[in-house]
């Protein structure tokens, strides 16, 4: 179950950056209250999470898939480039994140 709090924490943080650009250096009032909600929302379940898992991994892993659905999103949405660079960054982060899970932290 942590877990998936964890999955929903990283959720809340990619909402959380995606936010940042429209409150237009928090200029707008809308925009920056997302990126309150969601940033509060992001770090109480990441918080929710470390009384089964070692901060550390729960920490990287959070701010892992945050890092990952933001460029993805910033991709789609914000119209980023796609290089084979940026492919190949984004690749070596799963492929933390998937390792750090597969190392045992439970």
């Amino acid at each position: 179950m942590a877990w998936l709090v964890l999955l929903a924490a990283a959720v809340f943080e990619v909402a959380f950056a995606l936010s940042l650009k429209p409150s237009e250096g928090f200029t707008r009032l809308w925009p920056t209250i997302g990126v309150l909600v969601f940033g509060v929302i992001s770090v109480v379940l990441l918080a929710k999470t470390l009384d089964r898992l070692p901060v550390g991994t729960a920490y990287a892993i959070w701010t892992g898939l945050g890092s990952v659905g933001v460029v993805t999103l910033g991709i789609v949405v914000f119209n980023e480039p796609l290089t084979p660079a940026r492919i190949a960054c984004l690749a070596l982060i799963v492929t933390g994140v998937i390792g750090l899970r597969l190392a045992g932290a439970e």
